[in-house]
């Protein structure tokens, strides 16, 4: 019949497998104390972080930055323009880099077109995520004497006035 005692390289592999065996279970040992490091106090990365530093990376992971230095740009106008000029020009669109202005007269636009090189380098310092590259300044919307759809081009019925 066959021997009752198992050879002892069947014994050596099935402790190797079953992970029983001395050699193994000191690798693991160091293993652990290796991992328990990082758990300890005053490692590094332990510190505790603040609710801003959270939710300034929480919003860079998701890719919102660039929109909400957009919604900044919109609320903080008055300190980028001034006082006086936010009263009379308030940014209404921001597409393709170029930010568009409304003002309420043909005269505040043009100021403003003259100082457009400051604001725009101003803007560019406080909201560099907002991308903004131009600003475009337009004047109070005039009436148009476009009339539903069939508006005809040329002056149309206006040539008689005198």
């Amino acid at each position: 019949m066959s021997d009752p005692t198992p050879d002892p390289e069947t014994i050596a592999t099935y402790l190797r497998l079953r992970g029983l065996e001395p050699s193994a279970r000191a690798r693991r040992k160091r293993r652990r104390r290796g991992d328990d490091d990082e758990h300890q106090p005053f490692t590094k990365g332990r510190d505790p972080h603040g609710v801003g530093d959270v939710l300034a990376d929480l919003t860079k992971q998701a890719g919102w930055d660039p929109q909400l230095a957009r919604e900044d740009l919109v609320l903080q106008w008055e300190d980028v323009a001034g006082e006086e000029t936010a009263r009379h020009a308030t940014p209404v669109a921001l597409s393709d880099g170029t930010l568009t202005v409304q003002c309420d007269s043909t005269a505040w636009a043009k100021n403003l077109h003259l100082m457009r090189a400051p604001i725009i380098t101003e803007l560019m310092k406080r909201f560099p995520d907002a991308g903004v590259q131009n600003v475009r300044f337009i004047g109070p919307d005039v009436p148009s004497w476009k009339w539903g759809p069939r508006a005809v081009p040329g002056r149309g019925p206006r040539d008689t006035y005198g």
